[in-house]
């Protein structure tokens, strides 16, 4: 009996493509149906997240800025779709290779899964892995004596076409369906029902002072809330409605607690104005921002407690898993606060909801853990947040800097009297001076908007009467304790960018 006809190469590789999709439609349906089941590529994702080298993690974040996430899941999946037709070629000669590949996916998924999920949030991943590999078996694997697609090549290619076309389209209905039923597992409707509680004591509007209108380019005062940076590493935002959160105080403290967020917001609200900023901030970078927060001291809450003597690290942990760590003196000598609201509104789903760590003075990944559920009170010897053992400091105290918006680097401007602006920050300490340098010659100082805290940063700026040519821009600042900004260089690994920061404009004769 002659050896049954192989199906053609470009047959085999769209259907391994449509059997993935299929695959991944089934993951997502399977997750969207059921809450706590996790969606195999978001495990896989979370999974890389978690375990790649810092160096990895940084060039994300450089290169992506907060787009890092969608970066990475669009990389999985061309992997897949580079992965799968192979896969479909290769079972042409051994019809097992392509069941197995789609085993090895389905593994890898599971044991995401169930990286900090229960047995059952694997389901999604190893029903999908078995819906491809049946595709597999069922499309690629030869009949005896006779092709399983027709031999005239026009039919074949058209009933090929058609049922992969079939099955392709079939998968991204599902990858759709599910994406939208997982939705109704959101907390959008618990934060739009919120009405939070006034502050004890209101802060007064920020005086006109504090804020140079008028500078097109120039970061605002405060930071809206849409463009506020996000640099974390959850992959979906939490999903937390406040009916059912609680915050647990714990670990060397003498009573440990637990409290719902009626409870929390009872304890007395306070307004504070306060930058934050990431570690991953470059000389000139956009991963700061300031805002109007409001919410419980945390000094409040761990007075309650009773901190014991020993303890001397402040643990913040998400619910995912996420923790950082901070000095226990930070939240008695300064306004650390567990937020529930941002710029008068309730925390956004994407900062925290339904409350979170703000730290001034403190990179974010030591002290600002978002979608907040357990304070905990321990020793730093004894326990290393989640960036420590990743290669970041242990302490992370916020580096003088300053930035300039207007002009932007590279930019081409017209002759004659214009502005050069920006903002310096210096959390805890405050802005006493900036200063800029055109071409080389002598720092000069520019004029200073009113200072809103030492908490915040403040706006700067300074006129100049452009002359056409190439320039190039130096900014420094000196800090409220007088300490001038770092002028040597410093990537922000392991705690933080330093530098003075230069950047070349092009000045052009009027049009």
């Amino acid at each position: 009996m002659a050896p049954a006809p192989r199906t053609p190469k470009l047959h085999a590789a769209l259907w391994a493509a449509a059997a993935a999709v299929v695959a991944l439609g089934v993951g997502e349906m399977a997750a969207g149906l059921v809450q706590g089941w996790r969606s195999p590529i978001e495990a896989v994702a979370e999974s890389v997240i978690d375990r790649s080298p810092s160096a990895v993690t940084r060039f994300g974040i450089q290169t992506f800025g907060t787009n890092d996430k969608v970066a990475l899941i669009v990389g999985i999946l061309v992997i897949i779709a580079i992965a799968a037709p192979l896969l479909g070629v290769a079972a042409r000669r051994r019809p097992l290779v392509g069941p197995i590949g789609f085993a090895v996916f389905g593994v890898a998924g599971v044991a995401a899964s169930l990286d900090g999920g229960s047995l059952a949030a694997a389901t999604p991943a190893a029903l999908a892995a078995l819906i491809g590999a049946g595709i597999m078996l069922v499309a690629l694997r030869p009949s005896s004596g006779e092709r399983r697609i027709p031999s005239d090549a026009g039919v074949g290619r058209r009933e090929m076409l058609a049922g992969a076309g079939a099955l392709t389209a079939l998968g991204l209905v599902m990858v759709a369906g599910g994406r939208a039923i997982a939705s109704r597992f959101s907390a959008a409707a618990s934060r739009a029902a919120l009405v939070l509680p006034g502050a004890r004591q209101p802060l007064p509007a920020a005086p006109a002072g504090a804020s140079f209108d008028g500078i097109t380019g120039l970061a605002p005062l405060y930071t809206p809330n849409d463009s506020f940076y996000r640099i974390d590493t959850a992959l979906l935002i939490p999903q937390v409605p406040v009916e059912d959160w609680t915050l647990r105080v714990h670990g060397m403290v003498d009573e440990p607690y637990e409290i719902d967020f009626d409870e929390l917001t009872s304890l007395g609200l306070v307004e504070v104005d306060i930058t934050l900023t990431c570690v991953s901030n470059r000389l000139g970078g956009d991963l700061v921002g300031n805002a109007r927060w409001l919410g419980v001291p945390l000094r409040t809450l761990l007075e309650r407690a009773g901190v014991q003597d020993q303890a001397d690290q402040i643990v913040g942990r998400s619910v995912d898993g996420y923790t950082c760590g901070f000095p226990v003196e930070a939240a008695f000598n300064r306004d650390a606060i567990v937020a529930v609201g941002m710029n008068g509104e309730p925390l956004p789903l994407q900062h925290g909801f339904p409350a979170r760590l703000v730290t001034p003075g403190l990179y974010g990944y030591v002290s600002a853990t978002k979608w907040l559920d357990e304070i905990e009170l321990t020793r730093f010897d004894t326990f290393e947040q989640y960036w420590v053992p990743r290669g970041y400091a242990e302490k992370a105290p916020i580096k003088t800097m300053s930035r300039i918006d207007v002009p932007r680097s590279g930019q081409i401007i017209d002759a004659g009297d214009t502005v050069i602006a920006g903002v310096a920050w210096a959390q805890t300490r405050g802005i006493e001076k900036v200063e800029v340098s055109i071409d080389g010659g002598p720092f000069a100082e520019a004029e200073l908007a009113d200072a809103l805290t030492d908490d915040t940063w403040r706006q700067w700026r300074m006129p100049w009467n452009a002359a056409v040519g190439a320039h190039r821009l130096v900014v420094r600042c000196t800090d409220g304790d007088g300490q001038l900004q770092r002028e040597e260089r410093d990537e922000p690994l392991p705690d933080g960018a330093s530098g003075w920061q230069s950047l070349l404009v092009t000045v052009r004769e009027p049009s």
